[in-house]
């Protein structure tokens, strides 16, 4: 694993925004950083907002030449624009987004702890896999995406993968060399400072 390029960043929204405020912190990380692909990732379901949002975010994010998704919602992808899709379900709904969005969009799976369900969506078609959290969160069971997960998807799997879900500069340096993107988001988000959090968790991933 000597050889292994450094992971790539990739920005996951807050489930909440404000883009009178989000815009501005987004394109001072964007400025300062350097990012893969930028994930929409909303908890409301009121169209309006998302598609306001989605709007909004696309046209910054594609003006620094950063790819945009979303979660889920494969029909407001192909509607506004956006780059690709990330599916919450592991595998179960990959062969359908790629039918509906075509081989040049972006199909992501989060396929939670589970390395069938990861093995099944690269089969299926999905450009990468996304598992988490890697550490105790107050949501969901408990369960977390430990570092062996990572280390054998490496060194076995060909499809890219993403570890998210409660990042810490440990866990950075940790997963840096079995794992070939982090997903970011409230980690840095709910900071005072967006751009000084960021620095800090790719420092730890520079100095694994």
């Amino acid at each position: 694993m000597a050889d292994k390029e450094e992971p790539q960043l990739y920005l996951i929204t807050p489930p909440e925004l404000d883009l009178s405020t989000f815009s501005e912190k987004l394109k001072s990380v964007l400025d300062a950083t350097e990012i893969a692909c930028l994930r929409l990732s909303l908890a409301t379901r009121d169209e309006d907002k998302i598609l306001r949002a989605a709007d909004a975010i696309r046209e910054i994010a594609h003006s620094y030449d950063v790819a945009t998704v979303i979660d889920t919602h494969v029909v407001l992808a192909q509607r506004l624009g956006l780059d690709g899709v990330h599916l919450t379900d592991g595998a179960r709904s990959v062969r359908t987004a790629r039918k509906e969005l075509g081989d040049d969009a972006i199909v992501g799976s989060y396929c939670a702890q589970s390395r069938h369900d990861g093995m099944n969506a690269g089969e299926a078609g999905a450009d990468y896999v996304s598992f988490g959290p890697v550490s105790e969160t107050a949501l969901g069971d408990g369960a977390m995406a430990e570092f062996e997960l990572f280390e054998w998807w490496s060194s076995m799997i060909e499809v890219p993968v993403v570890a998210e879900g409660g990042l810490t500069a440990d866990i950075v340096r940790q997963l840096t060399p079995v794992t070939d993107f982090f997903g970011i988001g409230e980690e840095i988000w709910g900071e005072e400072d967006p751009v000084t959090a960021l620095k800090a968790l790719s420092d730890a991933m520079a100095g694994a």
